[in-house]
Formats: C-alpha cells, sequence, structure tokens
C-alpha cells in the first residue's frame, strides 16, 4: 500500500475533495465489468465495498438485511439498546440468502393496512395469506387504486399467483416470471407456506452479488457502541448478541476518550474487528491502530447532515484524508473506512483507489424504501423520508433519554449544542426507490472504474490508480446535462 500516484508526479501542495479528482485512464485487459472482484480485504466479510452508517434515519432491520443479502454491511446505531441489537441481529440472521422477506396481511385486512405497508419493501407487493400462512392473493399499488380505503384485501387481491418452491434457482424462477409475464413469485415449501418472494430483479441480483454471511453462512450485521459510560459492558452485550463488526464511534476519534474505549474493548478479545474513529491523519490512525483498531474510520465533517466545519472550521477534505489514513494504516498492518461525502458513485470509486476498504453511506441511503422512517409526501407529492445527523440536536437528545446515569439537568444543558442538522428530507429518486438501486447503481461506476484502470481487484485499483487534480469547470465539464443547455 502507498499513498496515490498523481498525474506527472505532482501531488498537489493542497488538500483536495472528491470533486476536486478524477482518475485516469489506463491500458486495460479487464473486459467486462464482471470480471471484477469487489470483495474487501480488512475482515468484515463484505463482497462489495459498502458499509452503511449508524445513523438511526438510515440504519434498521429492512436496510441490514438487503445490504447484507447484496454484500455490504449495516451498522446498527449506538442508541439502540443492546437487547433491541440482540433481537435485530437474530431477525436479520435468520433471513433467507436469496429470497426477500415479503409482507403480509390477512384477507380479512383493509386496503389501507396495504397502503401503510406497501412502501417498506422495494418489491412492491403484499401477499395475502390464509390462517396457516398459504399464499391467496397479492395486493400492489395497482389493485388499490380507485379502491375504497375500508375494502378488504381477500375483495381486491389478485389471484393469478406464481407460486414456486422455496429451493428454487433464481435463474428458473426469472424465466417463469418472464414466461408468465408477472414480475413477483412466492415461494413457499413443501406445506405450501410462504418462504419469502423473489422479483425479476432479485433473481438478476442473485446472481451477480454474493451475500455477506459469517461462517455459520448466515447474513452479517454489525453495530456501534460510543465512548461515555461503561463502554466495556455495552460493547459485551453487543458481541454476546452475535454481531459481526463492532464499531467504536465518536465524532472526534483522535482523543484520550477514545483510546480508554478502545482499550477496554481490546481487553474483551473480541473475536470481530474492531472498527474505531472519526480521525483524518495519520497520527490518528496510528493512535487508534495501537489502541486496538482493526479498522480506522476516516473523516471528520463531510457528511450531508454534518455542519461541523460551519460550526467549527474543523474537518479536512476527504480525499485527502483517506489518502493519508490509509498509507498510513497499511504501514501498520490495518484498514481504512472512508466515511462521509459520498454523494455520487465516482466517489466511492475514488475513496477506494485512494486506498480505503470499504466506503461508509449514510443520508444517500436514507431516502429509499429500506430506511427505518415513514414515507411522506411533500406539497407536490413527491415522497420523501426524514434525516438527520448524529450530532444534531434530535439525536442528542434521543440519545439521553437512554442516559439513566446522567441527570436531566446536564442532559438538557448537552442538547443546547449541536453541531448536526435535525431535520431535512431526503427524496426518494423515482428511478432508483429502493437501497438495491443504489448499490446497483454504486457497483456498476466501481466496476466500470476498475475496468478503465485495468483493475480486477479492489487492492488492483488502489495499486493502478493515476489520479489527477481538475479544477470546478474540469468537474462540471463531466456532469451529464439530460435537460441540453
Amino acid at each position: 500500500m502507498r499513498f496515490v500516484q498523481f498525474l506527472d508526479d505532482r501531488r498537489p501542495g493542497h488538500d483536495l475533495t472528491y470533486d476536486d479528482v478524477f482518475l485516469m485512464p489506463s491500458r486495460s485487459d479487464v473486459t467486462s465489468r464482471f470480471d471484477v472482484d469487489l470483495a474487501t480485504v480488512d475482515g468484515s466479510g463484505t463482497t462489495v465495498p459498502l458499509v452503511v452508517a449508524n445513523m438511526t434515519a438510515v440504519a434498521g432491520r429492512r436496510m441490514a438485511e438487503t445490504v447484507a443479502r447484496r454484500g455490504g454491511l449495516v451498522v446498527l446505531p449506538q442508541d439502540v439498546d443492546p437487547a433491541a441489537v440482540g433481537e435485530i441481529v437474530r431477525w436479520v440472521k435468520s433471513r433467507h440468502l436469496v429470497l426477500d422477506t415479503p409482507l403480509t396481511l390477512r384477507p380479512q385486512d383493509a386496503v389501507a393496512d396495504a397502503l401503510n405497508l406497501l412502501p417498506k419493501r422495494s418489491h412492491g407487493a403484499v401477499v395475502v395469506v390464509d390462517g396457516e400462512g398459504r399464499p391467496v392473493g397479492l395486493v400492489t399499488e395497482f389493485d388499490t387504486a380507485a379502491v375504497d380505503r375500508f375494502a378488504r384485501l381477500g375483495d381486491v387481491a389478485q389471484t393469478d399467483l406464481v407460486l414456486v418452491p422455496s429451493d428454487t434457482e433464481p435463474r428458473k424462477a426469472f424465466e417463469e416470471l418472464h414466461h408468465r409475464r408477472q414480475d413477483l413469485a412466492l415461494a413457499v415449501d413443501n406445506m405450501g407456506r410462504l418462504a419469502g418472494v423473489l422479483s425479476r430483479t432479485g433473481a438478476l441480483r442473485s446472481e451477480i452479488y454474493s451475500p455477506a454471511v459469517d461462517t455459520a453462512g448466515r447474513l452479517r450485521v454489525a453495530a456501534a457502541v460510543g465512548i461515555s459510560g461503561d463502554v466495556a459492558a455495552k460493547a459485551q452485550a453487543l458481541l454476546a448478541a452475535d454481531i459481526d463488526v463492532l464499531v467504536v464511534d465518536t465524532a472526534h476519534g483522535h482523543q484520550d476518550k477514545m483510546i480508554d474505549a478502545l482499550r477496554a474493548v481490546r481487553r474483551l478479545a473480541p473475536a470481530v474487528p474492531v472498527v474505531a474513529g472519526n480521525v483524518v491523519s495519520a497520527l490518528g490512525v496510528g493512535d487508534l491502530v495501537d489502541a486496538g483498531a482493526d479498522i480506522v474510520k476516516v473523516g471528520v465533517g463531510p457528511g450531508a447532515m454534518c455542519t461541523t466545519r460551519m460550526m467549527t472550521g474543523v474537518g479536512r477534505p476527504q480525499f485527502t484524508a483517506v489518502a493519508e489514513c490509509a498509507a498510513a494504516a497499511a504501514e501498520l498492518g490495518a484498514h481504512v473506512w472512508a466515511d462521509g461525502g459520498i454523494r455520487h458513485a465516482r466517489d466511492v470509486a475514488l475513496a477506494l483507489a485512494a486506498g480505503a476498504a470499504n466506503v461508509m453511506v449514510g443520508s444517500w441511503f436514507a431516502g429509499t424504501n429500506e430506511s427505518p422512517g415513514d414515507l411522506h409526501r411533500d406539497e407536490a407529492g413527491r415522497p420523501f423520508k426524514e434525516s438527520f445527523g448524529m450530532a444534531s440536536k434530535r439525536a442528542v437528545v434521543a440519545r439521553g433519554r437512554a442516559d439513566h446515569d446522567t441527570s436531566a439537568f446536564d442532559r438538557a444543558r448537552k442538547a443546547l449544542f449541536e453541531e448536526g442538522i435535525s431535520t431535512s428530507r431526503m427524496y426518494l429518486d423515482p428511478a432508483r426507490p429502493g437501497v438495491e438501486d443504489l448499490v446497483d447503481h454504486i457497483c456498476a461506476g466501481v466496476r466500470s472504474a476498475c475496468t478503465y484502470t485495468g483493475a480486477r481487484s479492489l487492492p488492483e485499483l488502489h495499486d493502478r490508480a493515476v489520479i489527477g487534480v481538475q479544477s470546478a469547470a474540469g468537474y462540471a465539464e463531466g456532469r451529464p446535462l439530460p435537460a441540453g443547455w
């Protein structure tokens, strides 16, 4: 591992953001995007380099299941009670590696109940099941159009169902759906009970992606712990919940309190990778690795919901921070995750080229079907979900409610100070409303970046990458103009 190579070996004298740089194409013998292996080498078990940030508005059970099935990892937030983390982990690890978890209702339930459930899953359907769990109908948004909200689902559900055995190969399920001109197959067990659902696109994805699984073949999930209170006890509770990665998390990771917390965690001898952060310097990486971190999170202030740089002036442009920290971590046998500042697929490719082993995404994934929040519509009818920063007043107050060791006065005093946005609308992209759609979009960009640079793996992408520096006009030139000019 080395510091990134710049075009003509001209390393600039100032720090750089993702917008400031570009990847130079190189001679390549990689003929297909599918020849590129996106598996990471940091011990986290991800088969695509994507980690969903531990934000309350982003990381929940549906997100964890869906992203792990496509090879990524979700970090559950630190303000989730360990008992709840345990329940979520058990649920995620019980999910099927191919079939999506269905939304189910009974024939006597109302259309209004189905409308409330439909936005929760990207497959866009509610399966109507009988008392034994056998599918008897299917309801989509189309089926509810111009229908009384109090009508019974048994009266409006479509009954021409595509039923397949739960062990059907995805390719065969796709062919059956194509032949029947339908989009969703209902997988049933040998008793005819619903086991899951599989869409056409899901069948395709199952042959493109490899799930991120533990040694028992179950989906992986991570969880975060803060640096306040009895860190060792909290970490032990998370480890007992069978998490696969432990993240010790605070906005300013290069401080004594973090180092003490890391040492306390390391004394537990965790059998899973320990991630800590956030820092933006080689010195910060060195101190956290020395204290016990296997992976260091890099990024102060680049997040969409973060106001740290505007409030304090503290932070560092993310591309340079990742490049410097990745080089320092490599010398110590550790790895880094690039955390924050991701707005486009290109940013993920650039973070990986800079040396990151995984890239954390937060707010971008908040505007998806799988994020925990309720779906709202604005004045024009456009769907959105609410997002907020984890250092915002809203998040601080929520964490304070769970902190029974702190007085009400101290919790209220802490809530006076915030460095984050407490509410923001994250609109669902009509073309990519699900997190899997965004994973497709990002991975397509990263795979293509690898083919342009002649890389067949993520370490090769870093080794072969040649970085150029561009002006704001250069960045603008690369933006598409779908509406003309």
